[in-house]
């Protein structure tokens, strides 16, 4: 019988899911990070949710769902445990704890989606964009990560002057420093106060997880 999963390396905007489209394998990050985006196209795409080390790429297939949701693209590259569709099936079906983990995993994950679309739709750029970093910095585990205006653009669903005057803000507060596509989180309380209230929400889900 071959390996039920395998270690692989996912590079930096690697697409492992199109929305919609069949889902062969789920993704258990160890050190990269994974964004959920939907939209009616490349141009109106928006990030909903935000998958680490904390979480599972892939993991609505755990309600018979064969579809993927939204577009799955590798923001931090990394390593991850990839498992094939039909073993992860298998686990679910033969392990009650590991199903009820995973329902458990989707219920946080359903609600940081639901969190996100609030937050979007509410709060300011200047609380969104502190709210984002501060759940890349939960993932990463490192104050410093790769980040490019384009991309972080992409995900906030915004244009990239717009990312460029909100991040000078929070540079101004020094809050952050943004140097060559390298961003460090300086102040994390401060962060933390200048995100909107869904952060916290959000936070307090995965830990009760």
């Amino acid at each position: 019988m071959q390996r039920a999963s395998i270690v692989v390396f996912l590079p930096h905007r690697k697409q492992l899911y199109t929305a919609d489209k069949p889902i062969e394998a789920v993704y258990f990050p160890l050190n990269c990070v994974v964004s959920i985006l939907v939209g009616a196209g490349e141009s109106a795409r928006v990030e909903m949710a935000t998958i680490g080390n904390e979480g599972v790429v892939g993991a609505y297939s755990a309600l018979n769902a064969a579809r993927a949701i939204g577009d799955n693209i590798v923001q931090v590259a990394g390593e991850a445990m990839r498992l094939e569709i039909a073993h992860f099936n298998h686990y679910l079906q033969e392990s009650s704890s590991f199903h009820q983990l995973m329902h458990r995993y989707l219920f946080a994950l359903t609600r940081q989606i639901v969190q996100a679309g609030a937050c979007n739709r509410l709060h300011t750029m200047e609380e969104r964009c502190a709210r984002w970093l501060l759940m890349m910095h939960d993932r990463t585990r490192a104050d410093t990560f790769p980040l490019t205006q384009e991309f972080l653009s992409d995900m906030l669903g915004v244009r990239r002057a717009t990312v460029n005057l909100t991040l000078g803000t929070l540079k101004a507060a020094a809050l952050i420093r943004y140097v060559r596509g390298q961003i460090t989180i300086l102040d994390r309380t401060g962060l933390e106060a200048a995100s909107c209230p869904r952060y916290e929400l959000i936070r307090q889900e995965f830990q009760q997880l």
